[in-house]
């Protein structure tokens, strides 16, 4: 009788157990979801003090990395203790962490010369550190003690629903959260969110055995602790993923489309891969293992390949390319995982190395290299790890033998991609000079899909594509100091073509010089006198008079110095001290040097420049500062408006270039102009392609305001030579942009 209750009492337990997946699921479901609620939350209220340069987010993102691996390290102690004690321990923490509720800033802002690489983690530490820490451990805690609940249940999966929370609360931000809420609400929300996961992780610490650990680890790949070796594999599966996400990020933002938000994709991806890499049905990523290495070598060999041209496509190849990437080596993480009981081993180790990677794409690289070659570094890395298997039979056979029969046919192999990728650089011949490239790495790519299985051939083939699609372009530059400058705002080319010289920011062009003896001072790109600042600036002198102050946020190459007259005082507010450098000392561009050369430049963020001015200070004030395509939006806010206002003259006029390739800014400069009493118009001058002009001269939009109606009469009364004048468009449903409320969503030009 007693065999027979003892029997039906395990059974009860056991149904019990079976029904605590959804509660752990959940909890760690929340605790993600907060986790990456919180990384553009914070992120966004940085943007006064921060700026909008999409290095910023990688910036962030190291800081993110670091607290996660914190989090696992501080999981992987508490491993050592009973999961009761665990439990304690852990609830503990999260109540003290809770003294720092409702999430915000420190109340810091850094000085001028402050370096933004070093001063934007410090400022995120400060100000989240110890609720991402203390949220960030509790995946692998959870699923410690999903186990320990549950009689030894395989966890892992468990890091499935931790991803999809994470990608869910990356995606709610943007979508959902910023276009909705304000600051102050978004923050309220967040600590409504935690305290949630509080009573969750309540829920499932009462439901922990008093024993402690109650599990056998049977049927995993590790029973014994993992080793050294193991554990730096698991390191370095961890870093190639991790770290060709950031660099997927700096290399579209940099060279293929600057589009808002772009930065959210490649991130959504990599989570996702963890979803289905560590789910519990295998087919599916079976598949995509199988296929990664044709994956590479179809898409891999494009990665340094000048793409401007085709922007979607480029970025569609680059995107699939990280997650099958992240999938096949994170896959193979899960396939090696230990036993339970090292859980936290090894989701530590996972975590050190996407720290390390994170450090080598966001913090290394732009110190090492003039452009992002870390890019293509670890696609090839990735190639070297990604599992090799023969997709046909006939390539099998032909690798048989012995290790020297192998050898001389890597060697043939080697000498014929060589020779292959020399006629597609060099193009001796005249029939490959239009489409060189495209057969060369055809040819390429052809031979070495009979590789596949043999890992060394199958890299000379993918690095050979490499070079042959723009890598050997893009080492050749580097060769010649000069043409290429990379800071932690971004990468700046020098191009020269005929008797024009361009500085490009990634795929737009930041300003252009003519070469012809006698047209060095002509004014060209966005600033011609066709243009609406180049009408403005001309009138100046009879609007305020010959001794006009004019400020200039974004420097570029120095053109609008050109429409300095005497008796002018003109001051640049630049960020970059490299976008100084190549206007005023590098040589490369001299309008600075022939038009203005004693321009004072201020440097450091422009706003927070400009904030510390006394009032009336200048009489112009042109907001020109752009990344890209990338927007500033702590620039274009209610309050940065203010700031504009308190520094202009009564008569003074505010002139705000506003072409973009993805938004429609007007209704943002329309609302500040409702808000803060502006009159304002606006102008599109249209430069003709057949003209001759458009080869040195762009369309561009640009806005004028002032509080004097008078002075915009003045300026739009007078006929323009090209284009028009005309009143702002507000939109009613806009809101404007405050430091505490800004959305892009509504003026994305594909939704309008």
């Amino acid at each position: 009788m007693a065999t027979a209750i003892g029997a039906i009492e395990a059974e009860r337990m056991g149904e019990a157990r079976r029904d605590l997946g959804p509660l752990f699921v959940g909890t760690i479901f929340v605790g993600s979801f907060l986790l990456f609620l919180v990384q553009p939350m914070i992120a966004r209220m940085a943007l006064p003090r921060l700026g909008g340069a999409p290095a910023v987010w990688n910036s962030a993102m190291l800081v993110y990395q670091a607290l996660l691996l914190g989090g696992y390290a501080y999981a992987h102690g508490l491993a050592r203790l009973n999961v009761r004690t665990q439990s304690i321990v852990h609830l503990i923490l999260l109540a003290a962490a809770a003294l720092m509720l409702p999430i915000g800033l420190i109340g810091r802002v850094p000085s001028a010369t402050a370096s933004p690489a070093f001063w934007v983690p410090w400022l995120l530490l400060l100000s989240i550190g110890p609720l991402f820490f203390v949220v960030a451990a509790q995946a692998p805690l959870i699923q410690r003690w999903y186990t320990a609940a549950t009689g030894g249940k395989d966890p892992y999966p468990l890091y499935a629903a931790s991803n999809l929370g994470s990608f869910t609360g990356l995606l709610s931000y943007p979508l959902l959260v910023e276009p909705r809420l304000a600051l102050a609400e978004q923050s309220s929300l967040w600590t409504g969110g935690y305290v949630l996961l509080v009573v969750l992780t309540l829920a499932c610490a009462a439901v922990l055995p008093r024993a402690g650990l109650d599990t056998s680890d049977a049927g995993f790949s590790a029973e014994a602790p993992p080793t050294l070796k193991q554990r730096l594999w698991w390191v370095l599966l961890a870093f190639v993923p991790s770290g060709l996400m950031l660099s997927t990020t700096t290399y579209l933002t940099t060279d293929i489309v600057a589009m808002p938000l772009i930065w959210v994709i490649p991130l959504g991806l990599y989570l996702l891969s963890f979803t289905l890499a560590f789910s519990e049905g295998r087919s599916i990523v079976t598949g995509i293992c199988r296929l990664s290495p044709v994956v590479m070598l179809a898409m891999g060999g494009l990665s340094l390949q000048n793409a401007s041209r085709e922007p979607l496509l480029a970025m569609t190849v680059q995107l699939l390319l990280l997650f099958v990437v992240a999938v096949t080596l994170h896959a193979r993480m899960y396939t090696s995982r230990p036993a339970p009981r090292h859980l936290t081993s090894f989701y530590l180790s996972m975590s050190v190395g996407g720290v390390l990677g994170g450090l080598f794409s966001g913090l290394l690289a732009p110190l090492l290299f003039d452009w992002t070659y870390e890019h293509p570094l670890l696609i090839l890395l990735a190639g070297a790890l990604v599992p090799q298997a023969y997709l046909f039979g006939i390539s099998e056979r032909r690798w048989e033998g012995g290790r020297g029969r192998r050898l001389a046919i890597t060697i043939a192999y080697a000498a014929i991609v060589c020779a292959i990728a020399w006629l597609a650089i060099r193009r001796p011949l005249p029939w490959l000079n239009t489409h060189g490239s495209t057969m060369g790495a055809s040819a390429i790519g052809l031979i070495t899909l009979f590789c596949i299985g043999r890992r060394w051939p199958f890299l000379i083939g993918l690095a050979a594509m490499v070079l042959v699609f723009g890598g050997w372009d893009s080492i050749q530059r580097t060769l010649h100091p000069g043409e290429r400058y990379r800071s932690y705002f971004g990468i700046y080319t020098i191009i020269d073509e005929g008797d024009i010289r361009t500085l490009a920011h990634g795929t737009t062009a930041h300003g252009i010089q003519r070469l012809t003896p006698g047209f060095e001072r002509e004014l060209t790109s966005y600033y011609s006198p066709y243009s609406g600042v180049g009408q403005a600036l001309s009138r100046t002198p009879e609007i305020v008079g010959p001794n006009a102050r004019i400020g200039a946020v974004g420097l570029g190459t120095g053109t609008l110095a050109c429409y300095t007259r005497p008796g002018q005082d003109w001051r640049f507010f630049e960020i970059d001290p490299t976008v100084v450098h190549i206007a005023r000392e590098s040589g490369a561009f001299t309008f600075l040097a022939r038009c203005n050369p004693d321009a004072k430049i201020v440097l450091g963020d422009a706003r927070l420049s400009l904030a510390k001015m006394p009032a009336d200070s200048l009489d112009v004030l042109v907001l020109d500062a752009f990344s890209s395509d990338a927007i500033p939006m702590h620039l274009l806010t209610r309050e940065a408006f203010a700031i504009y206002g308190r520094v202009l003259a009564p008569k003074g006029m505010l002139l705000v270039h506003i072409s973009n390739r993805f938004l429609d800014l007007e209704p943002v400069i329309a609302a500040a102009a409702r808000d803060g009493g502006w009159e304002a118009a606006r102008y599109d001058d249209a430069v003709q392609a057949d003209s001759g002009l458009s080869r040195f001269i762009f369309s561009s939009n640009w806005i004028l305001m002032s509080r004097d109606p008078a002075v915009l009469d003045q300026v739009t009364s007078r006929p323009p030579p090209n284009g028009k004048w005309r009143p702002l468009k507000a939109d009613p449903g806009f809101a404007g942009w405050t430091d505490d409320y800004s959305t892009i969503l509504p003026l994305l030009k594909a939704f309008r």
